[in-house]
């Protein structure tokens, strides 16, 4: 089976691959391509995949614009944060839309379904039929961390994520700060943490900061494309990572 893998997060697509290994008994080879620039160059040079897995956006725009300018042959799983674009994503030859964070149960169920639709996927074509068995298995909530327990010298109490104003990486720990300027530990890693909150609400706008839409005081120009976010509970200004600035203004707006 050969793949194309369309995600512009290393961590995700690192933990894509880790699924996709433990699921394929036989060899698979696969392309990997965290912008649509190089997205739209290896579906037009190289349109010979089986499959595409698809987050839906990109460093540099949205996928599913570059579906409907291209004829894909092949069925799409998007793997995304997001529920706005799943009408559009079966418009665009999808056949499973799994919502970050996904497991590997989700992985291989979607790829079960791909096994059960398609003898081949040269022809494929959305219909009714599919689009009512797809919609049907994906009415499923997803649901998010809420509260967090915190364990202290004092005992144990319960902090609401949205009192979260900001997530900071602290080696193998994370610190989290309140909207009064608590600082909270949390013994895990901001990878695995940032999986866990509702994507609508927290970004992680660095390697090291996750931040609360809901807490942001001020946000300001800085080169280079980047922002200066000043967030309740920190005395210092935060800066957006270059390269996710773009997609942190079109979550901003969403």
């Amino acid at each position: 089976m050969n793949i194309l893998i369309l995600e512009d997060e290393i961590p995700a697509y690192e933990k894509l691959s880790e699924h996709l290994e433990a699921y394929f008994s036989e060899s698979y080879t696969f392309d990997w391509c965290r912008t649509i620039v190089e997205a739209k160059e290896r579906l037009t040079n190289q349109n010979k995949y089986d499959i595409i897995f698809s987050d839906i956006e990109l460093l540099d725009g949205i996928a599913i614009e570059l579906f409907k300018e291209l004829k894909i042959e092949c069925p799409i799983i998007f793997c995304t944060a997001y529920h706005k674009y799943l009408l559009d994503a079966f418009k665009s030859n999808g056949i499973a839309y799994i919502l970050k964070p996904y497991a590997q149960e989700d992985i291989t169920k979607a790829l079960q379904k791909y096994n059960t639709l398609f003898n081949s996927a040269s022809d494929y074509q959305i219909n009714d039929t599919v689009l009512k068995y797809i919609t049907s298995a994906l009415s499923q909530d997803t649901h998010y961390k809420s509260r967090f327990i915190i364990k202290t010298p004092k005992g144990i109490h319960l902090l609401s994520t949205q009192d979260i104003s900001y997530i900071e990486a602290s080696g193998t720990f994370c610190k989290l700060v309140d909207d009064k300027g608590g600082s909270h530990l949390l013994s895990q890693s901001i990878t695995s943490l940032n999986e866990t909150l509702d994507p609508k609400k927290f970004f992680r706008i660095n390697r090291s900061r996750i931040i609360n839409i809901s807490h942001i005081v001020r946000m300001d120009t800085y080169f280079k494309n980047r922002l200066l976010l000043q967030m309740r509970g920190s005395k210092e200004k935060m800066m957006t990572s270059s390269s996710v600035t773009a997609k942190f203004r079109i979550w901003l707006d969403s």
